[in-house]
């Protein structure tokens, strides 16, 4: 029987010269050469070869019951110790690249699923009306500049009006004084007084206006040369219209790809309106989505091994880096409305799945994006049993890989 079956496998492997077959049938021959179970199928191979039918059929079935038996147990077991998944995905930060101003596109200075260095010009906008727009701004300040040389002329002027006004006051002042003292030894009639009395107040308003008028200057021209407020203004419409029209050439966030280019000249952008998808290179990461009792026990001990779909035949090791603590069918919006409750007639319900995020220290293999494939088994790197079965899941799921 044996030599018979040797024989097929040969004449197969003569036969058939792919590599996927060739994988399979290496990693089927290595690990009936040196798996401890080799022995012991080989020795019941022999067994059931010298029995009659009869009894063949009986130890087949026996054999069946007790391998259904004991992967059942396993697959429960291994579920807690070695929880494996097929819903593995390769994560990464997806940017929507606006401009922050609008007007045409010019120039396109990137193509499709280019790799772009922060700070590299992906494309660029009409930048004539932001030109205008400076050169507007700049009017504008020599404009306030002017003002505030014809506030500081006005502030002289007010100076020197406070100075006649002063003495204007003075004099008054003095003169209602002098009539007063008169006016108590009945020198000077009571309407000579009265005159006095009033020029004075005259002379205190006149005064006071033209140190008000001073206070409304000062206010104008600030804390100093080039502090007044119309210069100020005139310098923040310079800034903003200096950086509308550096906003004209839209640059790379970061490191990264352009990918699902669809922008072409003459395209009309609107600011803050998505134009590009950018993914950043160093964002990447695998997630893997577990049934929450596989994952209840998983803590910072567990490791984790993957093998990608673009990968076939090769296990990349990761560590695990944390677990999500919501899923979006429980995520609440108050909407003002009563419980919607969900009916579900099944009496064994689907299992609600855990996303869990892994991380690794050495960069991800160049051929995968985002959205990439992979299966995931987590285990207890302390624990030689659960970790050798890891390793035999993973590698045997790897291999599989080339097949679908």
């Amino acid at each position: 029987m044996h030599h018979r079956l040797g024989k097929q496998i040969e004449i197969i492997e003569t036969d058939v010269h792919c590599p996927t077959f060739s994988s399979l049938m290496s990693f089927f021959t290595f690990y009936c050469t040196t798996s401890p179970f080799s022995i012991i199928a080989l020795f019941l191979f022999k067994l059931i070869d010298s029995m009659t039918a009869e009894h063949k059929f009986r130890v087949w079935m026996r054999s069946l019951i007790v391998l259904f038996i004991a992967l059942f147990f396993y697959i429960i077991l291994a579920d807690q110790h070695a929880p494996i998944t097929t819903e593995g995905r390769v994560q990464g930060y997806v940017v929507q690249v606006a401009p922050e101003v609008s007007g045409k596109v010019t120039q396109v200075q990137i193509h499709n699923n280019q790799h772009v260095q922060q700070g590299d010009v992906l494309f660029s906008i009409d930048a004539r009306k932001y030109r205008i727009a400076l050169e507007q701004a700049k009017l504008s300040l020599q404009s306030a500049l002017e003002k505030e040389a014809t506030l500081y002329s006005q502030r002289e002027a007010a100076l020197a009006n406070i100075a006649r006004a002063q003495a204007t006051y003075d004099n008054a002042h003095r003169e209602y004084l002098r009539l007063q003292k008169l006016s108590t030894q009945q020198v000077i009639s009571r309407s000579s007084l009265d005159n006095a009395f009033a020029q004075n107040q005259v002379a205190n308003a006149n005064l006071k206006a033209e140190q008000q008028s001073l206070n409304v200057i000062e206010a104008q021209l600030g804390q100093g040369e080039g502090q007044s407020t119309a210069v100020r203004v005139a310098q923040n419409g310079i800034e903003k219209a200096q950086l509308d029209l550096a906003n004209t050439q839209v640059l790379a966030p970061s490191d990264g790809v352009v990918t699902n280019l669809q922008l072409e000249v003459g395209s009309m952008a609107n600011a803050n309106q998505p134009l590009l998808t950018f993914i950043p290179t160093g964002s990447l990461w695998v997630t893997g989505d577990f049934r929450e009792k596989s994952v209840a026990k998983v803590d910072d001990r567990y490791h984790a091994m993957v093998a990608f779909d673009a990968y076939p035949g090769q296990v990349f090791d990761f560590s695990l880096s944390s677990r999500d603590y919501g899923v979006a069918a429980a995520q609440q919006k108050p909407n003002g409305s009563l419980t919607s409750v969900e009916i579900n007639n099944r009496w064994v319900r689907d299992a609600q799945r855990t996303r869990v995020n892994l991380a690794t220290d050495d960069a991800m293999p160049a051929a995968l994006f985002v959205g990439s494939r992979a299966t995931i088994v987590l285990y207890p790197p302390e624990e030689t049993f659960w970790r050798w079965m890891a390793t035999w899941q993973i590698k045997l799921a790897s291999l599989f890989h080339y097949v679908y």
